[in-house]
């Protein structure tokens, strides 16, 4: 699906577990990151696996909704 922006959330497999909440227009690709240690704030709770993910066709509502996922304390 072309001209979508997803809003996604992770779950970690890892013992430790977690969750984390992410924008991209490719969710494959960005998965595919994740996974591999690209991405600095998964790296250690690897490997993960897609819990949800919203489509938009609008970038700034999916910016706003992936906002309103991510707990206040998490944005200091």
């Amino acid at each position: 699906m072309s001209n979508y922006c997803y809003v996604y959330i992770l779950e970690s497999l890892a013992p430790a577990g977690g969750y984390y909440v992410g924008l991209t227009e490719d969710l494959s690709a960005r998965l595919a990151k994740h996974n591999a240690g690209e991405v600095p704030h998964t790296a250690k709770l690897r490997p993960w696996q897609i819990k949800t993910a919203v489509s938009f066709r609008n970038r700034i509502k999916a910016a706003a909704f992936e906002k309103y996922l991510i707990p206040t304390s998490l944005d200091n």
